[in-house]
């Protein structure tokens, strides 16, 4: 019997043929979407590991197929999955917006032991990669705006305690296109590249991926003059308010300032779609407070959120 939450047989039959086939090891997978139920009951309450209900199976299962899928990218390929059958059926809206939002860390959440890259090389030359082997090369990979501790594992300290931030990027229906964490003390437009060269939707037939929009919306954050020669380089439109103080240092420059960048109030008021898309990934508590001590673990917790709400929508 499926309890609230579960994936439907819609959901499965869609999901299904896209999971690995073997583990690469002794044995069987443990029934895929019982795990998955598992891992999405975790997500929505929030609750310990060990605290998962028997239905689901062992606890360890469920938290181990998370880590591994987490480090190895099948969440995130599974994602672009689903979106390449959505833009195959013309189901994406390309006007995307582009925001970012604050994710407080649960005291649980710190504390992660810094890995070497040394150790790292080490552990990938002993035979197949295991979740101990992936974990090493996330802890070891460069972390946009990162660095090594806690900013390494985005994890960022501020008056209010320990933060992560979320960029992402949205099409025209609340869902998100791409991902990026951060510590919680980095600027939203200094993610902006990052979280646009993250969007990638491979097509279902012959064909390079779709990784350009139509037109870019964001908010006075995103208002500098690199954003723009970014986006004018690869011809996006894009609706992006200009600061007070960069409107008055224009003026004093005069003629010599050249024009002043366009602005579309009505497509302007389609940002909302990216503060929607947030308040959908939020709904998972797990999402809404930061459990995972890792980085990549919690990329994988947040990127089920964003297919959870591809395949439902």
């Amino acid at each position: 019997m499926l309890s609230r939450g579960d994936l439907t047989d819609g959901e499965w039959t869609m999901l299904e043929p896209l999971l690995p086939r073997s583990s690469n090891r002794c044995g069987r997978w443990r029934d895929h979407r019982q795990v998955i139920n598992g891992i999405i009951h975790r997500m929505s309450t929030g609750c310990q590991w060990r605290k998962l209900p028997e239905r689901f199976g062992p606890w360890q299962t469920v938290h181990k197929r998370h880590a591994r899928w987490s480090a190895d990218g099948t969440w995130e390929r599974l994602l672009q999955r689903v979106q390449a059958v959505a833009d195959a059926a013309g189901d994406i809206d390309w006007n995307i917006n582009v925001d970012s939002t604050s994710i407080r860390a649960h005291q649980h959440a710190a504390g992660a032991p810094h890995r070497s890259a040394t150790s790292t090389a080490g552990c990938l030359k002993r035979g197949p990669a295991t979740i101990s082997s992936l974990a090493r090369t996330h802890a070891s990979a460069p972390v946009p705006g990162g660095g090594g501790g806690a900013a390494g594992e985005a994890l960022g300290r501020s008056r209010g305690g320990l933060t992560t931030k979320i960029h992402l990027a949205a099409d025209g229906r609340c869902r998100p296109l791409s991902l990026v964490l951060t510590p919680g003390q980095r600027a939203d437009c200094t993610q902006f590249e990052a979280v646009m060269d993250k969007i990638r939707v491979p097509r279902l037939g012959a064909g390079r991926p779709r990784r350009l929009p139509d037109s870019v919306g964001a908010d006075k954050a995103y208002s500098n003059s690199l954003i723009r020669s970014y986006l004018r380089r690869r011809g996006i439109r894009h609706v992006i308010p200009e600061k007070s103080d960069s409107r008055t240092a224009r003026w004093r420059r005069g003629s010599d300032s050249g024009r002043p960048p366009g602005f579309d109030k009505t497509r302007y008021k389609a940002r909302n779609t990216v503060e929607r898309a947030i308040n959908k990934i939020k709904q998972f508590r797990a999402v809404a407070t930061r459990y995972d001590k890792r980085r990549y673990i919690y990329l994988g917790t947040v990127t089920v959120a964003a297919l959870l709400i591809w395949l439902r929508s």
